[in-house]
């Protein structure tokens, strides 16, 4: 990498180009992202220039920026001993085709607002960005696991990455060790290879060791007919009439318990989205597990929801993080995930959960009960200001990992997990599975259609790749109108991702039971990675490749 393969480009120059210049060539015939135009350092709220150096180096005082090959990656590392750091910022200048368009991706789960877009904004792309003209399709990322939350702003002019390293609102305080921020890599699209087979084939890249479920999974969920309002009578009936409709008992189905099943905080009782302790059932349950049991005789495998960050409601106020705007309510205290004591007690949920015979645990909220805010508010950084963990050393990213890396252990290879509310490129590698969108519905169609087919289509190319992609329920309920529901049932039971069906008793006639049947049938089989074509101009995708055929969707 040689600050003398920069150039400049004009505006007629094409993505293949654009990546030859901010790139070049590699080891075995890859591309390697050349040193950065410029270089940035935000410190106690002000950008601070880096003056390049010998050694592919940038500094400012005591802030010393390194790039140097990290196998098919340009390895980021950055000092700063002498005081803290919010972020750097790296620049490649050039000149955007008019006619390309690009995507890049969220922090966390997608808000149904996932596009290709063509007019540059001061809008972040995290994670990575792809762009594409008529021809070719270059693409800029970092690689999962990073211990910088990181972000892509593509201007006319230039292409900006920024690593943050905050810890909680507050600059990290590394000390004198070296934090490896990020591995940044880049790929240009083959002939004939088009946006989503290439935006799969760069996640391969991003990630190399994505951890996934042995057989596919599939099952049923009770979240959007019950909303809270489960209990064990409610789980045994549902999982007992769906199992009804299972043909491959080789890969059974799972039967998650949702929120509502664990013992109630006395200042929210029936709250089932805000527990006391996660390792103890409420008086609806009893015994979990012969909830656990009684799920696995009637043909199913046994699954639960959890919040791992609720802390007790008379908590000692040495394990809670700080209040902070999204987590002031005093009867939702939180707990802090850099002290060790409160990994502890998560690992130990684990414990009780191997001990009920559960295998699958789904675990919710962690981005919100971190941060304080939800990833679509996430244009301006992860968290409010001026705040920050027990723990000053570490990176935001460094401490979601460790809590990751934590759930991973606990849960060993026995349990299967669901990342819900987590930070995918975090995810990636430690959890099974991901819940890669907010909300589906029960109860509104168009929020079905906003969050489901928009988050499936674009995040489908993470499918294998960095987890099993899981779009969210089927809420399959009297509420939504079947014909509406048996599409969003086919296009997850044939896409090759995880399927989940939350059925309300009432809803199930002969045409729902036949078309879960055969769902449930086409779910627990290895199928190709589904692929929306006219993802590239539909904000929600009606025609897709499913199975080798094309598929129409009537959404509307």
């Amino acid at each position: 990498m040689n600050r003398r393969h920069f150039i400049k480009l004009t505006s007629a120059v094409s993505v293949a180009t654009l990546s030859s210049r901010i790139s070049s060539a590699g080891s075995a015939g890859s591309l390697a992202m050349n040193t950065p135009d410029q270089a940035w350092a935000l410190r106690n709220g002000q950008w601070i220039r880096l003056i390049a150096g010998n050694g592919n180096t940038f500094r400012s005082n005591d802030i010393v920026v390194t790039i140097r090959p990290n196998g098919n990656a340009a390895g980021i590392y950055v000092a700063s001993p002498e005081g803290p750091l919010e972020a750097i910022r790296l620049s490649w200048k050039y000149n955007l085709k008019p006619a390309a368009t690009f995507l890049g991706d969220h922090f966390e789960r997608s808000y149904g607002d996932l596009a290709w877009k063509q007019q540059p904004d001061t809008a972040i792309q995290p994670w990575y960005i792809l762009i594409h003209d008529a021809k070719q399709t270059a693409c800029f990322g970092v690689k999962t696991g990073a211990n910088s939350l990181c972000w892509w702003n593509l201007q006319k002019d230039r292409l900006e990455l920024t690593l943050d390293t905050h810890s909680g609102g507050n600059g990290v305080l590394l000390g004198n060790r070296t934090l490896h921020a990020a591995d940044v890599v880049t790929m240009q699209s083959r002939a004939n290879e088009n946006p989503f087979r290439a935006d799969q084939r760069f996640c391969g890249i991003m990630c190399e060791k994505p951890k996934l479920p042995q057989q596919p999974v599939y099952g049923i969920n009770d979240w959007y007919f019950a909303y809270g309002k489960n209990d064990f009578e409610l789980i045994k009936q549902t999982t007992g009439s769906m199992a009804e409709l299972v043909t491959n008992t080789k890969n059974k189905p799972f039967s998650v318990i949702d929120a509502g099943w664990a013992e109630y905080s006395p200042l929210l009782p029936g709250d089932g989205s805000w527990n006391e302790d996660f390792g103890r059932p409420n008086p609806k349950f009893r015994d979990m597990q012969l909830m656990g049991d009684t799920i696995k005789q009637l043909g199913m495998r046994p699954g639960l929801w959890m919040r791992p960050l609720c802390a007790r409601h008379d908590e000692k106020a040495s394990l809670l993080a700080h209040k902070i705007p999204g987590r002031t309510n005093p009867k939702m205290p939180v707990l802090d995930p850099t002290i060790p004591e409160n990994l502890e007690r998560i690992k130990q949920y684990f414990t009780v959960y191997k001990n009920w015979g559960f295998e699958l645990v789904k675990h919710d909220f962690t981005t919100y009960d971190i941060a304080g805010r939800w990833g679509f508010s996430m244009k301006n950084g992860l968290t409010s200001p001026d705040w920050h963990f027990y723990d000053t050393s570490k990176t935001n990213a460094e401490i979601i990992l460790q809590l990751y890396q934590t759930i991973r252990q606990a849960a060993g290879d026995g349990i299967y997990v669901i990342g819900c509310n987590t930070m995918s490129h975090l995810s990636a590698g430690l959890f099974d599975i991901c819940r890669t969108g907010d909300d589906t519905s029960g109860k509104d169609w168009s929020r079905t259609l906003k969050m489901g087919v928009n988050t499936l289509a674009f995040r489908l190319p993470h499918h294998n790749r960095f987890y099993a992609v899981d779009g969210d329920c089927v809420g399959l309920t009297t509420q939504i109108p079947w014909e509406k529901n048996r599409q969003w049932l086919q296009l997850l039971a044939e896409s090759g991702s995880p399927l989940f069906i939350s059925a309300e008793p009432q809803a199930m006639g002969q045409a729902q039971k036949a078309a879960v049947k055969q769902a449930f049938a086409q779910a627990s089989r290895p199928q190709p990675t589904g692929e929306p074509i006219d993802w590239q101009t539909n904000l929600q995708p009606s025609k897709w490749k499913l199975n080798g055929r094309i598929v129409d969707f009537q959404w509307t």
